[in-house]
């Protein structure tokens, strides 16, 4: 049975903006007004190209990341630094369609087989040919119960890969998956070089093993602790960047983030959360600040169901006493639309009638009375553990409103601090998450279609952390089902049953937040960035 959301009382939201307002209490009504902005029906995809040549843009990264190897990127900072290095067999455009990437084309004689046409001309930059050799590997060693690819979900119906023309690489599935067909369009389908990555072994992609890809920059030096350092690839096949050097810096601390962009240290960063100080670069005369179309969701994930978060009363409560609409405007300072499902409108790329009509059939209209019942049904409930990110003031903030939503409710919630750059860990490591119920998290699926969000949610998935399963018959029937329309139903169904026991707690639906100092410009605007070589028509403005 869905549950209808409630608003939390303005004095639990007054202490949620403490640390927004300097400390100093203000009402909410004032907050809300001094919010941004931000017009969500018309997000920006990309940027003025750039036109001038430009010898070198430096660009802040929110971590250091884990590993440049593809495999490895399912993250922030890791996607936004391969997506310029290493190409996948399609393309994702800025708004989020399809192109051919490094496959100049792509057919389906049949429902189980797709069939690759490699680009000709593709070189590495060694300058050695990128062959089929190179693409069967790169896609067979995601596939297989041992895989240890972050995308290796998107490969589990996968059959073989094999080469079976000069230029040509067949994918054989045990049954039709259209997460796969879309998939080829995110770092699941970068292709590196056969021969470096063999050599390297597990040293590749890390500092001290390089890389070797085909993209528009080519990887010239990784100094630990410090930068990456990128060189313009100038036999890029799709034309070489204006920028001769990209330079990556890695500033965790959103106040030291947000000055290095005003005094322009740092040419640009994409922030997946609206830094604190947000305000400082919207109104700077040096930088534009520009909102663009995402498929980032904010959400509170329960990871251990035999703790405070296990009975599906109390995440209905805990969700009844939240104000979404508050939050948003508070601790996103505008830069946020309230969520009541885990995949919104953006992701509708296909039966946009069909999803609109379900998704309005949820609502953030409060009932307080509802949620205190709820946790009186559930009876004693052990203290609730959430994991909160260091150097994050939208972390720190929506604990307050979760945790006053608690108390509002009769629930103890704690918190515990995990530095930005251990938190990370929480996606792939049972260990990371001992002692924590649940965690936030800005969360996407790859691609425009919802199926890539629930799906995370199905028993096979790597995602799906704690073992919830109550909707797999409706999301393995979407995964598999080629007809938009028949597809569209199971995604329905799958959504109004994640939706109503809330494994996840949908809180905000948020934009791409793109900073980019006024001598630059050219950088996609969109979450495609984080598959697209985003910098590649980066420039300098004349």
């Amino acid at each position: 049975m869905f549950r209808r959301r409630i608003t939390l009382t303005a004095a639990a939201l007054a202490a949620a903006s403490l640390a927004l307002a300097g400390c100093t209490a203000q009402s909410t009504d004032q907050n809300a007004e001094a919010a941004l902005a931000v017009d969500f029906d018309n997000l920006i995809t990309t940027t003025e190209s750039g036109t001038a040549p430009v010898d070198e843009v430096t660009w802040n990264l929110p971590y250091e990341p884990m590993s440049l190897d593809p495999q490895f990127g399912y993250n922030y900072a890791e996607n936004t630094a391969t997506a310029n290095l290493c190409e996948s067999l399609l393309r994702m455009k800025p708004d989020f369609s399809v192109e051919p990437g490094l496959a100049s084309g792509v057919t389906q004689p049949d429902d189980t087989t797709v069939v690759y046409t490699i680009r000709d001309g593709v070189t590495f930059w060694d300058g050695t040919p990128l062959t089929v050799d190179d693409v069967v590997y790169s896609l067979d060693r995601q596939v297989g119960e041992t895989a240890t690819s972050y995308f290796s979900s998107y490969f589990q119906n996968v059959e073989s890969v094999e080469a079976t023309g000069p230029n040509e690489v067949t994918v054989k599935l045990t049954q039709p998956d259209v997460l796969f067909t879309q998939a080829m369009a995110t770092a699941a389908g970068a292709i590196v070089q056969k021969a470096a990555a063999e050599a390297q072994g597990e040293a590749f992609g890390t500092p001290d093993g390089g890389l070797q890809c085909t993209g528009p920059f080519s990887l010239e030096a990784w100094n630990s602790g410090k930068s990456i350092e990128l060189a313009a690839n100038p036999a890029y096949w799709d034309g070489a960047p204006l920028a001769s050097k990209l330079s990556f810096s890695f500033i965790a601390d959103e106040s030291t983030a947000v000055n290095a962009l005003r005094t322009g240290e740092v040419d640009g960063q994409y922030f997946y959360l609206p830094p604190a100080g947000l305000s400082q670069l919207t109104d700077s005369d040096e930088v534009t600040v520009t909102f663009g179309d995402s498929l980032v969701f904010w959400t509170m994930m329960t990871t251990n169901f035999d703790g405070g978060l296990g009975d599906d009363r109390i995440r209905q409560a805990l969700s009844l006493a939240i104000d979404r609409e508050a939050l948003t405007k508070v601790v996103f300072q505008g830069a946020g639309i309230p969520a009541t499902t885990l995949a919104g409108p953006a992701y509708w790329g296909y039966e946009e009638e069909k999803f609109a009509k379900a998704f309005d059939g949820f609502s953030a209209d409060p009932d307080i009375e509802e949620a205190k019942q709820l946790v009186a049904e559930a009876g004693t409930v052990a203290p609730i553990v959430l994991a909160v990110q260091g150097s994050s003031a939208v972390h720190e903030q929506t604990a307050n409103v979760i945790q006053a939503a608690g108390q509002a409710i009769g629930l103890d919630i704690q918190t515990k601090v995990i530095p930005v750059e251990q938190f990370g860990n929480l996606y792939f490591d049972p260990a990371a998450r001992e002692g924590i119920d649940g965690f936030f998290t800005t969360q996407y699926g790859s691609f425009a279609d919802p199926t890539d969000v629930y799906q995370m949610f199905a028993s096979t998935d790597s995602h799906n952390y704690a073992g919830w399963d109550h909707a797999d018959d409706a999301i393995f029937a979407a995964r598999a089902e080629t007809d938009e329309a028949a597809r569209a139903d199971h995604v329905i169904d799958a959504q109004q049953t994640i939706t109503d026991e809330l494994p996840w707690l949908p809180l905000a639906y948020e934009p791409v937040t793109l900073v980019q100092n006024d001598r630059i410009s050219g950088a996609t605007a969109s979450f495609a960035y984080l598959y697209t070589p985003w910098a590649a028509t980066l420039g300098g403005v004349e």
